[in-house]
């Protein structure tokens, strides 16, 4: 008697299929292309049910997102996890949760993404990701044959590209904060291109003003939970552990501080404990009390005393972010002609396609860098 093969192999699809018995005593086909994805599927299904999670035929779109959630949230920043909550509760379930899994097809995920068209595509793409990784999930446990949204792409506005700000502008930033608790938050980002979670987790232990040149190493961030910073917290990528060397102007105001500070980080709370996510805002509010008023005409602006204060001036026409004073630190690198190796390391970049895509547009792309080789590309 020949031996019983161990997956059934339908020539007509090229897939492999074995049938499962459920816990509720239903039978379920799973299927892959090769016999060593579907032993794992079927290992994964089976694991699923000893530890009672019961996906099978009736599980509904919100039932599977939300063990998909559960059974991952540990590996993910708080971010991460609030971008998904976020795609799920909002975009995704109000639309979709109460279908079965099964009956899902490519015109209602369609129809998630057409419910979002007015957003920008940084968030349709965040929407797009999690159901893809949903999907995917219940494809991997049998649920479904193939994924609905597979080919589903996300459109909506890009966001414009960053602008960096300019030499004058960064004098004018430096001018109008100097003296105040922002300034040297400003100055880290400026000069040395910290991320703002790294510019809160950075402690004097990690900066050698002694050094020959001096130089600050980024060991630790904070991480922003909704009004808490947790410190210590890890790094983006291990490529943002580095060590940068200081410009004179940046040691100089950081020696200045040291002197005077009591706590054990370079940028803190109020309490000298670390920075918290209002700790950031009250700096930037810092700025913002010095930018022009918007009822004022521009020459009657300038210069015109905030009404919080009298030694505070509107003297700033532009308005900044903390991540603008990164992006302006390594576009000045890449401006100044910094081989785009070294660029990517101070920056802190894992991948050197992050550092080309971004900033690839400011390196030697001036005309008076590009006439030679236009001039002889038509000799």
């Amino acid at each position: 008697m020949a031996k019983r093969p161990e997956f059934y192999f339908d020539p007509k699809t090229g897939y492999y299929r074995k049938r499962l018995k459920l816990q509720d005593g239903t039978w379920k086909d799973v299927r892959a292309r090769s016999k060593e994805e579907l032993r794992k599927k079927l290992y994964d299904l089976e694991t699923a049910q000893r530890m009672g999670i019961i996906l099978d035929d009736k599980t509904t779109v919100a039932e599977l997102a939300a063990q998909w959630f559960n059974n991952r949230q540990s590996k993910w920043s708080y971010s991460r996890k609030s971008d998904y909550v976020n795609a799920i509760n909002v975009h995704i379930c109000p639309y979709i949760g109460g279908m079965l899994v099964k009956e899902v097809k490519p015109e209602h995920c369609q129809m998630v993404l057409s419910k979002m068209a007015h957003l920008s595509n940084s968030m349709q793409t965040k929407t797009v990701t999690t159901l893809k990784q949903i999907f995917e999930c219940a494809e991997e446990n049998g649920l479904i044959f193939r994924s609905p949204c597979a080919k589903l792409k996300a459109a909506g506005e890009r966001s414009k590209e960053k602008t960096p700000l300019t030499p004058e502008q960064c004098k004018a930033l430096l001018e109008a904060t100097k003296g105040t608790r922002a300034y040297l938050f400003i100055m880290l980002g400026l000069y040395a291109g910290l991320r703002r979670e790294e510019i809160c987790g950075l402690r004097w232990i990690d900066v050698d003003l002694g050094a020959k040149p001096p130089h600050l190493t980024v060991n630790n961030a904070v991480r922003f939970e909704g009004t808490k910073g947790v410190f210590p917290s890890p790094l983006k990528t291990k490529a943002a552990h580095r060590t940068i060397p200081l410009p004179a102007i940046l040691a100089a105001a950081l020696a200045e501080e040291k002197k005077q500070t009591k706590s054990v980080f370079v940028v803190s709370a109020a309490d000298g404990g670390n920075a918290t996510p209002q700790t950031v805002k009250n700096l930037m509010k810092i700025v913002d009390r010095r930018q022009m008023s918007k009822v004022l005409p521009l020459d009657k602006a300038v210069g015109e005393p905030h009404p919080n204060g009298k030694d505070v001036k509107r003297i700033l026409d532009f308005r900044i972010t903390p991540h603008q004073l990164r992006h302006t630190y390594i576009t000045t690198l890449c401006q100044s002609g910094m081989d785009i190796k070294k660029i990517q390391y101070l920056a802190g970049h894992s991948d050197i396609k992050m550092t080309l895509n971004v900033y690839s547009h400011v390196v030697n792309n001036r005309p008076d860098e590009l006439i030679e080789a236009v001039e002889r590309a038509f000799v």
